[in-house]
This record gives C-alpha cells, sequence and structure tokens, in this order.
C-alpha cells in the first residue's frame, strides 16, 4: 500500500502537464458531412505516450500512462477504449501491466473501425470508398490516415460534385394589377351641379325661379287692392268734375 501516496502525486501531475508537449498550431479548416466548414478533428496516435517499458516500469509509471492514454481517448470520444482502462485501473497492477501491454493496443483499433464506419451515415461515393480501403486494411495506421486525412480529401471531392441548387420561381408579393388613382381619359366624368344665381328669383321668361308664396304673396295682393281702389277713386272723381264743367 506504500506506492499508493507517490502514485496520487504523479498522477495529479500527469493530469497537470500535457501529455505530450507539443507546440501549437493551427489546423485547416475542413468540411464536415453537410459541405459545411468546420474545425479539424484529430485522432491522437496513443502510442506515441508509451515512453516506458513495460516490462520493467514501476506501478506508479504504469498508473501515470494508463491515465494519459485515459484522457487522450476520451478527447477523441472513443467507446471502448475509456472504459476498459479505466476497469484495469481500479483492479490489480499486475492487470493494469498486461492490459498495457497487449489489450490496449486491441480495444483502441476497435474504436477506430467504430470511427470509421460511423463517416458512412449519408457519405458520399468517394468517402464510401476511402472509408471501406481503411476498413479492408484494418490497420491502426490506415484507420489513423482515414480519420485525420483521407476521409477530408474525399469529402471535398463528395461535396465539389454535388449540383449547384438553383433557385425556384417564388410568387411575387406585388399584385400583379396595381389599381390606378389616375381616371382613365376614356372615363365619363359626371358634371358636379353649381347653384344658379337666379335661384328663388322672380322669373325671366327662361325658366324662371321659384313661385312666390306665403307672407310676401299677401303684401303684394294688400298693395294690389289698394292701388285698385285709389284707381277707382280717381276715376270717379275725375267723371264727377267732367260732368260739372259740362252744366
Amino acid at each position: 500500500m506504500r506506492w499508493k501516496l507517490p502514485a496520487g502525486v504523479l498522477m495529479a501531475l500527469a493530469f497537470l502537464l500535457p501529455a505530450v508537449p507539443a507546440m501549437a498550431q493551427t489546423e485547416p479548416p475542413v468540411l464536415n458531412d453537410a459541405c459545411q466548414t468546420v474545425e479539424r478533428k484529430v485522432y491522437k496516435d496513443i502510442r506515441q505516450l508509451v515512453t516506458i517499458d513495460l516490462d520493467t516500469a514501476t506501478n506508479v509509471e504504469l498508473r501515470v500512462l494508463a491515465n494519459q492514454i485515459l484522457a487522450a481517448a476520451k478527447a477523441d470520444a472513443l467507446t471502448v477504449l475509456p472504459g476498459a482502462l479505466q476497469k484495469r485501473l481500479d483492479g490489480t497492477p499486475d492487470d493494469l501491466r498486461a492490459f498495457l501491454k497487449t489489450d490496449v493496443q486491441k480495444a483502441w483499433t476497435t474504436d477506430l473501425r467504430i470511427a470509421v464506419a460511423r463517416t458512412l451515415v449519408s457519405a458520399g461515393a468517394n468517402v464510401q470508398a476511402a472509408a471501406q480501403k481503411a476498413l479492408d486494411e484494418g490497420t491502426v495506421d490506415a484507420s489513423l490516415a482515414y480519420l485525420n486525412n483521407d476521409l477530408y480529401a474525399a469529402r471535398e471531392l463528395d461535396c465539389a460534385s454535388q449540383p449547384t441548387p438553383t433557385p425556384s420561381a417564388t410568387p411575387s408579393t406585388t399584385p400583379s394589377t396595381t389599381p390606378s388613382v389616375t381616371p382613365s381619359a376614356t372615363a365619363t366624368v359626371a358634371p358636379v351641379p353649381s347653384p344658379s344665381a337666379s335661384l328663388g328669383a322672380p322669373g325671366d321668361g327662361e325658366g324662371g325661379g321659384l313661385p312666390v308664396t306665403g307672407a310676401d304673396t299677401a303684401t303684394v295682393a294688400s298693395i294690389g287692392g289698394a292701388l285698385l281702389l285709389l284707381g277707382g277713386a280717381g276715376y270717379l272723381i275725375g267723371r264727377r268734375r267732367r260732368s260739372r264743367f259740362v252744366a
């Protein structure tokens, strides 16, 4: 049980320090299965992490290496290797040593083949051919070469061969016939009646105005009657004077 204390310290250092020091570099963008530009995914070569002799390494060194491999497997979203490796880390040092010497390569190879097979979903002809070639070879090198390089080269060919979509005719939102606010030259415009200047005035022989009724009629009749009386009286007076002159 004495090895657990230094092992914990070394395990903490393994997580704090990078597994393999490397210069920061920017990967060129690539196309995804929808022909959209995305960041390139690079699968790590786990064999580069094994820098110790697995036969003579101490138990602490084995656990540090196992945790480095586990971190890389999780970063690549592998499915088989993380669970299998965690099981050995929870077991005895002998089981962990045996797994690192033989079974880790088998589990990793299975994960890479699964990753290659996933790229076949809705893939084009070039991607299918490149993926099938990697699966037929069945080696780790073939799978890594496909996942990190050949896949994107084949996808570029598939995306370039796709026909360019032509925009379909869409109905216009503007009405085809717009009502004009300007009257047509042939349109008949109804004349606007204008009030007559002589409305209500006495008739002039060309239609005249409205007949005078009401209070104005009574006044005119009274004046006419008075004039008739005065005329009659004048006639009688004139006649009497003429009779006296003759006599």
